[in-house]
């Protein structure tokens, strides 16, 4: 039950709620995520910032409800990998979510945090340099478990980065596509359109 508590928490649609006080489907703009960059970059800055925050906090929550479990690191482990899968997959939103980036951020801050140090280092030189936040996080998130096993963080932890890691790439398939192909949108500039029978945006919406 603590673990089905991890889930639920991680599949908080944060994005889609903060943009829908503001009026706005966050599916029906931009890409159709519901993460982070989609609301900068459809909603604005303040919204964005909201909804970083609010899904790095639902990772780190959900994994300190996992440790309720027992002290064993498979509990915490298994639990930041439920918060992630939560975030892509919610229940609440007919299982159309994030990418899990900030919720695995979250997650993994409580359990790992010397690990995320590199991962970071990654992140922001790769941002800094092409200014794709895509290939920034899954550079990142795919160096994470490497981090976590060399700085002696117990195996499932790494296990556990593992299994994010693979869930992230799968999440981010589109922007792979898009990046071998020269058309994925940099920061600050306006991002694809949603595939082909995406929610629309109400006509109320701003």
């Amino acid at each position: 039950m603590w673990l089905l508590g991890a889930y639920l928490v991680g599949a908080i649609p944060v994005g889609y709620v903060v943009a829908r006080i503001l009026g706005v489907d966050i599916r029906g703009r931009g890409s159709g995520n519901i993460g982070a960059t989609n609301v900068l970059r459809t909603v604005g800055w303040a919204a964005a910032l909201a909804t970083l925050v609010g899904d790095i906090a639902k990772g780190y929550v959900a994994t300190w409800i996992g440790g309720w479990v027992g002290a064993s690191p498979r509990w915490t482990g298994a639990a930041a990998v439920l918060a992630v899968i939560g975030n892509c997959w919610p229940v609440f939103l007919g299982f159309r979510g994030g990418k899990g980036v900030a919720t695995a951020l979250g997650a993994f801050l409580r359990i790992t945090p010397w690990a995320l140090i590199p991962a970071a280092i990654v992140w922001v030189s790769l941002l800094a340099s092409f200014r794709f936040v895509s290939l920034a996080s899954l550079c990142a998130v795919i160096g994470l478990p490497v981090a976590i096993l060399a700085l002696g963080y117990a195996p499932p932890f790494a296990v556990a980065g593992l299994a994010v890691a693979v869930i992230v790439v799968a999440r981010h398939h589109e922007n792979i596509h898009r990046l071998l192909a020269g058309t994925e949108a940099r920061l600050g500039e306006r991002a694809p359109a949603p595939e082909a029978g995406a929610p629309s945006t109400p006509s109320g919406a701003r």
